[in-house]
């Protein structure tokens, strides 16, 4: 009887039956909608993600892309007024977030497997996926593939970062750098050294790496997170790009959503939370190519397994060390940006 006990126990575990709060579920499909900033369609798979919302419970959705900061400037200057319910941010701004005053907190019932140092102590933020800062290259005008940091620095190719001033991307870019040459979060110095020598070389280019760039050739090596370089390449052809970790060092971080204080429909809000950390959301996000934060507690199916970059990829590739001292750090690096890299650019 004991064995059986344990065995229905690991069952309702598994599917989850035990801790459906019906009550969410309820007030989310009276209020019917949720809106959302920086979650689009084309981005880590959320499209799937809205679309079982609304087959489900019947919750609507739209969505404003923007960057991180961004969306916390929108969650802070609109308050009462708010358009948008729930944003995804990177890592960095979590903290940030709480400490403008803009989030709600919501732990969901998946919060004993989510680790410690992907989430806030109260729930402001969850770390829903990670992802690894690696190149997209095209293959059509890169001849030799650079394979690190150190073989991009000598060839003669555009790389592509984009917007270090606001995008998470972009700015996760730079430490996945320094990493690579022996720095840490509090100083920058070695990787603004770099991408100063490829401002100076006039092989600097801070606009998207986005499809459309991509499709129209303008990026020759670009700076993304796995998950977007493989979405990307699925998209304009795995002939055209190459997706690879940089063999020298890079950084692996999270992206987590936060919940507007002020959100006019933070019940659907919070269903959203729950569903993305949910297996079937989290295996929505792993078709996005992004690596969903519960791996260790569900399976993906080997055919989007077989889509993801191969583990070995990824042994130069470490989480952030020292949150807050990056917080502090990435607060500064759009001046320091614009001071040391971009005053050389040609």
């Amino acid at each position: 009887m004991r064995k059986l006990f344990f065995f229905i126990l690991a069952i309702l575990y598994s599917c989850h039956l035990y801790a459906i709060d019906e009550n969410l579920i309820e007030d989310a499909k009276k209020e019917g909608r949720v809106n959302s900033l920086a979650m689009p369609d084309t981005w880590a798979n959320w499209k799937e993600t809205w679309e079982d919302l609304k087959n489900l419970y019947g919750i609507e959705h739209s969505d404003t892309d923007m960057s991180s900061a961004q969306e916390i400037a929108k969650f802070k200057a609109e308050k009462k007024n708010a358009s948008g319910d729930i944003g995804d941010v990177g890592i960095s701004f979590g903290d940030i977030a709480i400490k403008q005053g803009v989030t709600q907190p919501f732990k969901t019932s998946y919060w004993e497997q989510i680790p410690q140092w992907a989430k806030d102590k109260d729930g402001h933020w969850i770390v829903a996926y990670t992802g690894t800062i690696a190149f997209i290259i095209n293959k059509q005008v890169v001849q030799n593939i650079p394979t690190s940091w150190a073989d991009l620095l000598k060839s003669p190719y555009k790389v592509t970062i984009g917007d270090v001033s606001v995008a998470a991307q972009a700015v996760n870019s730079i430490l996945a750098l320094n990493y690579a040459l022996g720095g840490d979060e509090k100083d920058l110095t070695p990787a603004l050294t770099y991408f100063n020598q490829l401002a100076k070389q006039g092989r600097l280019a801070t606009n998207d790496v986005n499809i459309a760039n991509l499709e129209k050739g303008e990026i020759e090596v670009g700076l993304v997170w796995d998950f977007n370089g493989l979405g990307y390449r699925e998209q304009v052809g795995k002939d055209r790009y190459e997706v690879l970790i940089p063999s020298d060092g890079s950084i692996t971080s999270g992206y987590t959503t936060i919940i507007n204080k002020y959100a006019k429909n933070p019940n659907a809000a919070k269903l959203a939370r729950e569903f993305i950390l949910s297996d079937k959301g989290q295996i929505n996000l792993a078709k996005g190519y992004a690596r969903p934060i519960r791996a260790d507690f569900i399976t993906i199916p080997p055919d989007i397994s077989a889509k993801l970059l191969p583990s070995e990829q990824y042994k130069s590739a470490y989480p952030i060390k020292d949150l807050k001292a990056w917080e502090k750090t990435s607060k500064k690096l759009p001046a320091l940006w614009q001071e040391q890299v971009i005053i050389d650019m040609k």
